[in-house]
């Protein structure tokens, strides 16, 4: 069996994690699988990992954050990024077509429909969830309004992320040796992670910046790349800066508490780790995915203004937090899997 992977973004993290771990998913259950990206992608994810892939048009349409008229400027691309999606499908002769959330998954539903191959659909935004239920099955993500409830929309069904190999087995003397080589770093203190995903968000440094001013008896880490230029330029001087890294199942391990947005698959990747959470919600552009409801008891939410009090309870409650995470762990490492035969059912 051969698939299609199509998928929004730069290649570089969250969508793009989401999607990779489906192809290692497919491919331990013997399924071929061809990478599409948009032709002005990066692709850093999918470089590190030794692969290629084929370029084509995927529009986006600002995800959680679009708007009437960038929804309606996108749908006009989406026309002739559809046809030459299907044009590869054919090409590639492929059984299956799963178009991983926003513009990926849209151009995946329809180009497949327009080839006349099955598809299947990662949904995660308004756009997706919109369009891809009236040609293909789907999938939603924690983070959407269909997770929730137990009767589900004809063709929607939910799914927790897919998950990388070694989260939840890191080593933490490896991720211990990686911090020492920060000078600000003190193996004797608490250590905290701040991180909005692979992209770094200003509500998530402004969040590091005050717990940094108002406590220094923690190691404060963040980690990613700033959304925009100058995002680090106010960087309080006691948060370590680490950057976009590739250990970051090791750091899980170590560290104590993580403090993260409210959304995305390293939020799940910590619970696999058996960690407390503390969400900062609405740091992406006001969205807000009541992550608290869905993994109820592992995470504690907060607004910046109350973040530093919401730290400190996340310690004192800290026991029945991690006993909470646990729960979830064992689901989330099996999501991978599960998904992966979802999907090849499809076909059969």
């Amino acid at each position: 069996m051969k698939a299609l992977i199509v998928i929004t973004g730069r290649g570089l993290g969250g969508d793009s994690v989401i999607a990779y771990n489906i192809i290692e998913g497919l491919e331990a259950k013997g399924v071929q699988c061809e990478i599409a990206l948009d032709e002005s992608a990066p692709g850093l994810l999918f470089k590190k990992k030794g692969r290629t892939w084929h370029k084509i048009k995927i529009p986006q349409a600002g995800g959680h954050a679009a708007t009437k008229a960038s929804s309606v400027k996108a749908a006009f691309k989406m026309l002739t990024a559809t046809f030459k999606a299907r044009s590869l499908i054919k090409k590639l002769d492929v059984d299956i077509v799963v178009g991983v959330i926003g513009g990926g998954a849209i151009v995946g539903s329809v180009g497949a429909k327009l080839a006349g191959k099955p598809g299947v659909s990662i949904i995660s935004t308004p756009l997706d969830s919109k369009i891809c239920p009236k040609l293909n099955q789907c999938y939603a993500l924690p983070e959407m309004k269909y997770f929730l409830p137990e009767h589900l929309p004809k063709n929607i069904n939910h799914t927790l992320y897919p998950l990388s190999e070694g989260v939840g087995n890191g080593n933490p003397d490896i991720a211990l040796e990686k911090l020492k080589e920060s000078p600000k770093f003190d193996e004797n203190k608490k250590t905290i992670l701040f991180s909005s995903g692979s992209s770094i968000f200003k509500g998530i440094i402004k969040g590091a910046n005050n717990f940094a001013k108002f406590s220094d008896e923690y190691n404060i880490l963040l980690v990613g790349l700033p959304l925009k230029e100058g995002y680090l330029d106010d960087l309080d001087g006691n948060v370590i800066y680490l950057g976009y890294i590739d250990w970051m199942s090791h750091l899980l391990t170590y560290i104590d508490l993580a403090v993260l947005t409210d959304d995305g698959v390293l939020l799940e990747e910590t619970l696999a780790s058996k960690l407390p959470i503390v969400t900062l919600t609405k740091v992406k552009w006001g969205r807000y995915h009541n992550m608290a409801g869905v993994f109820k008891g592992a995470i504690i939410e907060s607004d910046l203004d109350s973040l530093n009090d919401n730290i400190f309870r996340a310690f004192d409650e800290f026991d029945e937090l991690k006993k909470n995470a646990v729960k979830y762990a064992k689901e989330s490492l099996e999501t991978k899997s599960n998904l992966a035969q979802k999907i090849i059912d499809v076909v059969k």
